[in-house]
């Protein structure tokens, strides 16, 4: 599982999981065992119903679809198939999904050591948590020993600036900057020029979250890109759009956008500790085949977490 061995595990991470995710188990089993509590069997009345309940769990239309399809199949070949069985098959359907859409087999310790340093974009929408998820995530590898630089290249938000200063004084990381309204090509130009010198391990660049102009924004991330190309000519080796888990549909068009305009290679969703819409990961997953990396459960500086897919499903179908 990738980063797991980097970053290791922390002995309280499965309880964090399992009350970050409570609201949306909590809604959607509460759902389906009102919704199936004199039923005997499932049935395409079942069915139906489920498939509502997912929806509206932000699950999304096209991967609620698959799930359904999936279960109806089971339910044909088995010929009969009770409601006390519903919950596993429904748990098997998703963590299969899950699993299918593993596409990033290489851990993040194999990229380390074929790339130093290894150069993380991170993109997404003004207020989704970007800010907090680069700082978080920076501190994560400063945790695993890693030198970490940090460039603050969304120089179109004073704000943006600011709360990266905080966060890599708090990490105790280096933040290279300019001043509001340079070109944010030219810092990270100068971050991996920085972090190369230094011999640093990991680079982290933010980058402005404007979707108004889509053209824009896509000629912004290329000019990013070729700009750190002359100094790291692999780089950027991860592209990760951060999305807003409690946005719940919102998130899927952040994605649809994101992905129009760049190379999205991974996934963090945050918020989810807030919100029942915990649906949406399972969702962005199937539907942009690419793999969810962390999600964010809590406000602590240790609450960004490494997206394990089977403790993931675990926490979703605890028991309530």
């Amino acid at each position: 599982m990738a980063f797991l061995g980097l970053f290791g595990k922390d002995k309280d991470k499965k309880e964090k999981l399992d009350s970050g995710l409570e609201k949306t188990r909590t809604s959607v089993f509460s759902k389906i065992n009102r919704a199936f509590f004199s039923k005997s069997k499932v049935d395409e009345e079942v069915l139906d119903e489920l498939e509502e309940i997912l929806i509206s769990s932000d699950v999304g239309v096209e991967t609620t679809l698959r799930i359904i399809e999936r279960i109806e199949e089971r339910v044909k070949k088995d010929k009969y198939v009770g409601i006390d069985e519903l919950n596993g098959l429904l748990r098997d359907t998703i963590a299969s999904l899950l699993e299918e859409n593993n596409n990033n087999p290489i851990t993040e310790e194999e990229i380390l050591s074929q790339h130093k340093p290894y150069v993380i974009m991170v993109v997404g929408v003004n207020g989704v948590g970007k800010t907090t998820t680069i700082g978080k995530l920076a501190n994560k590898f400063k945790q695993a020993g890693k030198t970490v630089y940090i460039g603050a290249a969304d120089t179109f938000r004073a704000a943006a600036i600011e709360q990266l200063q905080i966060w890599a004084d708090r990490v105790d990381v280096t933040l290279i900057k300019q001043n509001m309204g340079s070109d944010p090509a030219s810092v990270a130009y100068d971050t991996v020029s920085a972090a190369k010198n230094a011999g640093a391990d990991v680079v982290i660049i933010d980058t402005a979250g404007r979707l108004h102009n889509k053209i824009n924004l896509m000629n912004e991330l290329s000019k990013i890109k070729r700009v750190m190309q002359k100094v790291v000519e692999s780089a950027p080796h991860e592209v990760l759009l951060v999305l807003d888990g409690s946005t719940g549909q919102n998130a899927y068009e952040q994605a649809k956008q994101f992905t129009k305009a760049t190379e999205v290679t991974a996934l963090a969703v945050t918020k989810l500790d807030g919100t029942a819409k915990g649906g949406v990961v399972i969702g962005v997953s199937d539907q942009f085949n690419i793999p969810v990396k962390y999600i964010g459960i809590g406000e602590g500086i240790d609450d960004l977490q490494v997206f394990d897919k089977r403790e993931f499903v675990d926490s979703l179908f605890k028991k309530v």
